[in-house]
């Protein structure tokens, strides 16, 4: 019997050592192991018929009933041609950005491969590693699967192809496949999406711009990452001069080619107003225009279809049909208790683009809508409906920090006596409300913290000086609308949305709307706010909003030069603002609206209360009437004051073409209509009958004991 001994001349562990000879052998036969293996899953796999984008399918956006369609997304869009009308410069621009090495290689690429793991382990960038031939496979024939036997499969695969196909035939499969966003599939229909021009015509700097996007059509889009994109395409030119496939003259003399506008077939109409902003708010969310296009998707809004079709009837019935060119109408609705917006006018045809959505993205100066802030911050300061202030038009003031402002003005200058907050509030006086802006208890920084509580954006820039009431700043109709929209819930401000659900091709859910309402003001300062602005339409500016036949609180507003007129109103289910504006021949550039419609000034009460009338009534024709809560005082310490008996005040007439009126039995203003040197009324040009300004009621103001008051009732 033969015994075993230790290798000779080596000691310790160093005995039980294999040799290079015995590493050697298993070396062998593990790698004849594992070239069997791969021979054996070689033979098995075979190359499946192309899916032709079979697992594509269109997103599917829907109306709050769930069932109505609002829009789809993801209509494929592809016209293959043959590699020769693809230009040698667009071909060299593609190999340059995703596969320099595509005519040498036999389908995979070890050092792409190597280096993608490498940063995968390392926590570099992501890099796929995959050729142009693995490209077209996962694309073409395979799922977008990111598995480890769907990963084996597209290597196995890609091999096989590269002996069944010419590199021409891969390469021409390839660019009449990928996709290029803007749901475009293969170079034809990208060349059309983004030049509008056939592939043969392209020049050399827009292939290389096809070229980039190529890696990622979301992360490069020129909507939204216009400058990522440029830098991706200079690396593109970059790569080809380095190539040897443009000279150094072409690479000096590129220029990053112009780029037409987005344009989706399937987003046309004023709905397609209503989809683009979706898609916007699902951008914002992490899901992207090519999960849209992709991903099959079912989203389900907030917009109500009945609603919708009452704002697009409302505006085309009301706008101004004659020396209107160029007026644009913005209205938006939301449900104040949830925040989700009910209806959008942005345009009238989404496929005829304009310069910016009017509901959304358009701006325009507030006007006097922009009181409803100070009226809440004057109720959380003591302020009270019934406290007493000089209506004259002209007036100086001296804001709190000693500057002088120029003469404040009343609508068609016209002057009042000593009137209450509330007779102001109804026929928008323009001096009261600064003088309640710039009494101690409140100041412009209250009333720009208002209008934020309330809504109005950090985007919309406001200024702490006493203008602000008056409506200097830029909202959208969006904007405004869910900004009242708080006062309508009570003081509970909730964030506006289109989006409630969204679901994926297999059942999951992938966002489901929460709602967070946050407390803005009190209920009892909101309760006075509601009632401040119901008699804007029961007895002020607002009277044509009366028709809807239900509470309704609101306020117009018109700004100076006539740039825009607005009407912004609320009943307990929905706020809704409408804004009127002109634009230039350049579509940006603002006009007056004077003269549009054959008059002469076009304010708030007009045609925006027109429009909001007619969309109000029809969108809660049959759905219950709600009352405002009843107001009670605001629960504040109120200012010193002495309480001063008002005369009798009658209500005015509502004529919605002239908002500026004294109401009947009111104190006459001023004969001379002019403030003194101070800014404050002399006790001469006090009308006859007004008491004087009380000590500790502001320059202007005497502030009475607090009262309730009910729409429909007359205070003494």
């Amino acid at each position: 019997m033969r015994i075993d001994y230790p290798r000779r001349g080596r000691s310790g562990v160093r005995r039980f050592v294999p040799s290079w000879r015995q590493c050697l052998a298993i070396g062998g036969l593990g790698l004849a192991g594992c070239v069997a293996a791969f021979g054996v899953l070689f033979a098995l796999v075979t190359v499946p018929q192309p899916n032709d984008q079979a697992l594509q399918q269109s997103s599917v956006v829907y109306f709050a009933d769930g069932h109505s369609v609002l829009g789809t997304f993801g209509q494929t869009n592809r016209t293959s041609v043959p590699l020769s009308a693809m230009p040698l410069t667009l071909q060299h621009a593609v190999l340059a950005a995703e596969d320099r090495q595509f005519y040498q290689h036999g389908g995979f690429s070890v050092t792409g491969t190597a280096r993608a793991a490498w940063n995968d382990l390392t926590g570099g960038s992501l890099q796929g590693g995959s050729t142009i031939t693995q490209q077209l496979v996962k694309n073409y024939y395979l799922t977008q699967d990111r598995t480890l036997r769907r990963k084996v499969d597209e290597f196995m695969v890609s091999i096989k192809i590269e002996q069944q196909l010419t590199k021409d035939q891969i390469l021409q499969d390839y660019l009449n496949t990928i996709y290029f966003g803007r749901g475009a599939y293969g170079v034809q229909a990208a060349s059309k999406a983004y030049f509008r021009t056939d592939v043969n015509a392209l020049t050399p700097s827009e292939g290389a711009m096809l070229a980039s996007i190529l890696r990622s059509p979301g992360f490069y889009s020129p909507e939204s990452h216009l400058a990522r994109l440029q830098a991706r395409w200079a690396s593109v030119l970059d790569a080809e001069l380095q190539q040897g496939w443009l000279s150094p003259a072409q690479r000096a003399a590129a220029q990053f080619p112009a780029i037409a506008p987005l344009r989706n077939a399937g987003l046309t109409g004023t709905n397609g107003y209503l989809v683009a902003y979706v898609q916007a708010e699902l951008a914002g969310r992490g899901i992207t225009g090519d999960d849209l296009s992709r991903g099959g998707l079912k989203v389900y809004t907030t917009f109500d279809k009945s609603a919708q079709a009452a704002a697009v009837a409302a505006v085309d019935a009301q706008r101004p049909q004659t020396a209107a060119t160029g007026v644009r109408v913005g209205l938006a609705s939301v449900d104040p208790t949830t925040g989700g917006i009910l209806a959008l006018y942005g345009g009238p045809d989404y496929a005829h683009p304009q310069y910016l959505d009017d509901a959304t993205q358009s701006i325009a100066q507030a006007g006097s809508t922009f009181k409803a802030f100070t009226l809440a911050a004057a109720f959380e300061g003591g302020i009270t409906l019934d406290s007493r202030w000089d209506g004259r038009s002209g007036r100086v003031f001296t804001d709190l920090n000693g500057t002088k402002t120029a003469p404040i003005v009343n609508e068609d200058h016209k002057s009042y006596g000593h009137i209450s907050l509330l007779a102001a509030t109804e026929n928008s006086v323009n001096t009261v409300f600064v003088d309640v802006e710039n009494q101690p208890q409140v100041g412009a920084s209250s009333v720009v913290d208002a209008a934020r509580r309330a809504g109005i954006p950090d985007s919309v820039q406001i200024q702490p000086t006493l203008s602000a009431t008056l409506g200097v700043a830029s909202p959208t109709a969006l904007d405004m609308a869910s900004a009242y929209g708080t006062f309508a819930a009570g003081g509970v401000r909730t964030s506006p949305t289109a989006v409630r659900q969204v679901v994926s091709a297999d059942g999951r859910i992938l966002y489901q709307l929460s709602v967070r309402p946050t407390r803005a003001f009190a209920q009892d300062v909101a309760a006075q706010v509601d009632n401040a602005l119901q008699h804007v339409v029961t007895d002020g500016t607002g009277a044509r909003a009366q028709a809807v036949g239900r509470p309704v609180a609101g306020k117009t507003g018109t700004t100076d030069n006539n740039l825009s007129a607005w009407f912004t109103g609320y009943t307990p289910q929905m706020s809704t603002a409408v804004v009127l504006f002109r634009v230039g021949p350049d579509g940006r550039s603002r006009q007056s609206l004077f003269g549009v419609g054959g008059g002469g000034r076009v304010n708030g009460a007009s045609y925006p209360a027109a429009i909001w009338t007619a969309y109000t009534g029809a969108a809660l024709k049959g759905k219950p009437v709600v009352a405002f809560p009843v107001p009670v005082p605001v629960t504040v310490p109120s200012v010193s004051a002495v309480p001063t008996p008002s005369a009798t005040r009658q209500s005015p007439t509502p004529s919605p073409t002239q908002p500026s009126r004294t109401p009947s039995g009111s104190p006459s203003p001023s004969p001379s209509g002019s403030p003194t040197a101070s800014g404050s009324p002399s006790p001469s040009s006090t009308a006859s009958g007004s008491p004087p300004p009380a000590p500790g009621g502001g320059s202007g103001a005497t502030v009475l004991a607090p009262g309730i008051l009910v729409p429909g009732t007359r205070r003494t």
